[in-house]
């Protein structure tokens, strides 16, 4: 029996193999990757090497076997049908016979449009058969403290977000309770929705970034027209511009609150603060 990782050196991909690594040993550990060069050093430490695409159904014959727990992380490819991506995992694992087939969802709560592909494959999933889990994460920290550049340059944090707030965590937050579920037992067939344990406001964000750097760093709500204009004049295609400023919509609507606790149960530890976050933003 293997556990399988799919987007094995993808953000949140690293973070799942390093922790289940820290559990169980590297031989059991399959990791999924389109470029094999980027998992050299996983190889080196025994893990398997699968090489496969989402977008060539081909490419995943024989990377499962029967009683293979699998972590489906979705796919980042907007322009390229996640769904039906999602769909050539889905099917080479129900022809394998899996034990499990975790998904990487979004919250039940988001109506934006980047939960649309979500919805989809949770169908897909269901209606293989296979025995499921729906990790429905929420917001990631990184989502922000990763690009801290243009925040820092205009000493203002710009959304369309109002005063909504987010139950963001860390990746390796969600790395963790994902691989509690892919080491544990009982987990067939359940939805845990996941989120940090302290929610927060973008006029917060900015206070936290006005006390770490001891400038005066401004939340500047806009539209989402707006936000869309200047995502589009930043180089994201308008498309992905709009889907993203979508989201900022839902966090105003409070969609992107998670109060279920799943998060820290799974990962058994209470999740990582924003303020830890930013300050490790910062030092990097």
């Amino acid at each position: 029996m293997s556990i399988v990782v799919t987007g094995a050196t993808g953000h949140l991909g690293r973070h799942v193999v390093e922790q289940l690594l820290e559990r169980v040993p590297a031989e059991q550990v399959t990791a999924v990757v389109r470029s094999p060069e980027k998992a050299a050093d996983l190889a080196e430490r025994g893990v398997r090497l699968a090489v496969a695409d989402y977008s060539t159904p081909e490419t995943f014959d024989g990377v499962f076997a029967a009683g293979d727990k699998v972590l489906l992380i979705s796919g980042n490819e907007f322009d390229k049908g996640r769904v039906q991506q999602h769909r050539v995992v889905i099917e080479a694992a129900r022809a394998a016979g899996v034990a499990l087939l975790a998904y990487t969802s979004a919250p039940g709560t988001l109506t934006a449009a980047l939960a649309d592909d979500h919805r989809g494959t949770e169908k897909a999933l269901l209606d293989s058969g296979v025995p499921y889990v729906l990790l429905r994460n929420g917001w990631y920290h990184e989502v922000y403290t990763e690009n801290l550049a243009p925040v820092l340059e205009h000493d203002a944090v710009v959304a369309a977000a109002g005063e909504g707030r987010v139950s963001s965590a860390a990746r390796a937050d969600y790395a963790a309770a994902a691989v509690a579920v892919l080491t544990g037992e009982g987990h067939e067939n359940k939805t845990y929705e996941l989120g940090g344990d302290e929610a927060w406001s973008l006029a917060e964000y900015a206070a936290e970034l006005s006390r770490q750097t001891g400038r005066e760093i401004a939340y500047k709500p806009v539209t989402v027209e707006e936000l869309t204009g200047i995502l589009a004049g930043a180089g994201l295609p308008e498309p992905m511009a709009a889907v993203f400023a979508g989201v900022d919509a839902s966090i105003a609507k409070g969609e992107l609150v998670v109060t279920s606790g799943d998060l820290a149960r799974l990962a058994g530890r209470p999740t990582t603060p924003l303020a830890d976050a930013v300050a490790a933003a910062l030092e990097g």
